[in-house]
């Protein structure tokens, strides 16, 4: 069995971030998927748009993980379509979201996330096919939770919101540290802020990220190019000046 070390991100069209950390920019909505590979298991961060994205994310972790492991566990950073219509494809596996997420994605909420896909161009088929499938987290954090993934491989959920949504979960990988953000932190576009964001907390979850991962960390916004903590903190800035809290 190969090790850990040995994983080709490149051949699967992924950026590998740490020898045992990687992601891939999906498509269309350049939404960021995260993997971190321990010794005994796999930590998939968020599973993109429609069925046939996870159907791809789940070859490529089998494409990179080989017999090593499997994904056992699956993060979803906050409940929108782009980031939790993949989720089905992958049986068995633990799903974790910030408390509260279930009221969200439970009931009349899978119609809200396919309306939401369709508006914005999945095609209205593969959204509803979707959302009849859509999976509600069993794991529901409200503080933190570290998960064990072996070798001492250990990862950290917290809930840091809310913020862009009500239920923001981030992701952090230890030495040196990776933070997966979700979309409360965005590089290639502007951060969005719809009916179901908090506006005023965002600056304070934005601290609460920061004080997560650190001065040094890597900070992997839902949308664009890995960020450093000036970033994070430039992007405070300006959500706080544009919802005018301090």
């Amino acid at each position: 069995m190969k090790s850990t070390a040995d994983i080709d991100w490149r051949s699967a069209g992924w950026e590998g971030l740490a020898p045992r950390v990687g992601r891939v920019r999906l498509p269309g909505w350049d939404c960021t998927t995260g993997l971190v590979v321990g010794d005994d298991a796999a930590l998939l961060i968020d599973t993109g748009s429609s069925l046939r994205e996870g159907a791809r994310l789940r070859a490529d972790t089998r494409r990179l993980l080989g017999a090593r492991t499997r994904v056992a566990h699956i993060a979803l950073t906050h409940p929108h379509f782009d980031h939790v219509l993949g989720t089905a494809a992958f049986a068995g596996v633990e799903v974790y979201g910030a408390a509260g997420i279930d009221t969200v994605l439970a009931g009349d909420g899978a119609d809200t996330l396919r309306a939401d896909a369709v508006r914005h161009g999945v095609d209205p088929d593969a959204a509803a096919e979707a959302a009849d499938v859509l999976v509600t987290p069993a794991h529901r954090i409200c503080g933190e939770r570290t998960l064990d993934l072996g070798g001492g491989v250990q990862v950290l959920l917290a809930n840091v919101g809310p913020g862009h949504t009500a239920h923001d979960l981030a992701v952090l990988v230890p030495g040196p540290e990776i933070v997966f953000c979700g979309d409360l932190v965005e590089e290639s576009g502007e951060p969005q802020a719809g009916t179901d964001a908090s506006p005023r907390l965002w600056p304070e979850a934005l601290d609460r990220l920061l004080a997560l991962g650190g001065d040094d960390a890597r900070y992997v916004p839902g949308h664009g190019s890995v960020v450093n903590a000036d970033f994070v903190r430039e992007q405070r800035a300006t959500l706080a000046a544009r919802f005018g809290v301090s």
